[in-house]
């Protein structure tokens, strides 16, 4: 079942993080762990060998405690229950292969890719590196319903296999912001700028907890449906300290000691993407093979002289009153007459957007400037 690779899952997305943050100190971040995740696990059932085992590694899975099948099956567990149906959150997460045309992938592979991943293989011409391209961004466009138009910026004509990998999110605050209340106020990305920004606030009831150690305030604010945000906001001057110490085991605490506090709770819109080059990243952290000619494809296509030219991720997020999209009416919670404390999301603060049902990290991201 899924329980069996989210652990790793999780790893995976602090190191993620701590690559990303290396390759862009003091700006903005923001991915999908778990697609990412997705992604490469799909790469790993068409890889064999060393090339197979440097993925698998690299995405936090311990070869001697967990085999190769339970991992492909934890993965089309987890997937099935990411997708589901009837939930109030809309969540679509795919994986597509371009391969060129001249390649052929095996019977195997395409079932499998299918089966298990629900992932398509496409077949394209990317001796038309222009053609090649504006294909693969229709395709995401389309997929993600025109909210992410553009994944890749360039492609080399000698390209022969692009992983393309897409998360689509929508969901809706369990109690949304007043729209009246949203006022303009100022954002401190560091001590020197401010920034000017949109600052929604509701006073209610929310989880949350103060960890003294890592002087920082934690907030969980519910989505309707089994997925809720994890605002995280550091003391001025914390957050390396609270970067630092972002493992699965300080997460799992702050999730146990949360208890519902009343307070005002100040936090600004947002519009953030993050784009980030997986192949940079997947080298950093051991994944060498696949990339190089070294590569051991041979499980998706029959021969061995294939290599990953690009792999590419981009991840959006909206938040305003009414959630992650679309405007909002809202409901109040009736509460006495005091003044309840401030807690004000104006100085940069890490997120992430969990799903409940698996605890899968969707989203993880730094917002160092909202605007």
């Amino acid at each position: 079942s899924c329980q069996r690779i989210v652990p790793s899952n999780t790893d995976f997305a602090f190191q993620f993080y701590r690559q990303a943050n290396t390759q862009e100190a003091g700006k903005n971040i923001f991915f999908s762990p778990v697609s990412i995740s997705a992604a490469f696990a799909l790469l790993a059932l068409g890889s064999r060998g060393t090339s197979q085992a440097q993925v698998l590694e690299g995405l936090a899975f311990n070869l001697t405690t967990i085999q190769k099948k339970e991992i492909h099956e934890g993965f089309h567990h987890l997937l099935l229950l990411l997708n589901r149906p009837g939930s109030q959150v809309q969540l679509s997460m795919g994986n597509t292969l371009f391969m060129d045309k001249h390649l052929k992938p095996t019977k195997t592979f395409l079932k499998d890719v299918q089966k298990l991943y629900r992932g398509k293989v496409v077949s394209s011409s990317f001796q038309n590196s222009t053609e090649a391209k504006k294909e693969i961004n229709d395709y995401v466009k389309n997929k993600t319903h025109g909210y992410i138009n553009q994944i890749l910026e360039d492609l080399d004509p000698n390209t022969l296999m692009v992983i393309v990998n897409y998360i689509y999110f929508k969901a809706y605050w369990e109690n949304p912001f007043n729209i009246k209340g949203t006022h303009k106020d100022y954002f401190h990305v560091n001590a020197k700028t401010s920034a000017e920004v949109e600052m929604m606030v509701r006073d209610g009831f929310y989880k949350a907890y103060s960890d003294r150690k890592l002087s920082c305030k934690v907030v969980q604010i519910p989505y309707k449906g089994d997925v809720a945000a994890l605002f995280i906001l550091p003391n001025k001057g914390k957050m390396k300290q609270l970067e630092h110490a972002l493992t699965k085991k300080t997460v799992s605490k702050w999730e146990r000691s949360l208890q519902r506090w009343r307070m005002e709770l100040h936090i600004p819109k947002l519009s953030i993407s993050g784009t980030y080059d997986l192949k940079k990243i997947l080298m950093n952290l051991g994944v060498t093979d696949v990339f190089s000619d070294q590569a051991d494809l041979s499980g998706i296509t029959g021969n061995p002289d294939v290599k990953v030219s690009k792999a590419t991720h981009k991840a959006l997020l909206k938040i305003h009153e009414n959630g992650t999209e679309a405007a909002a009416t809202s409901s109040i919670d009736f509460l006495p007459h005091s003044a309840p404390p401030i807690v004000k999301f104006n100085h940069p603060f890490l997120l992430l957007i969990v799903d409940q049902y698996t605890q899968s990290i969707l989203f993880m991201g730094k917002i160092v400037n909202p605007t």
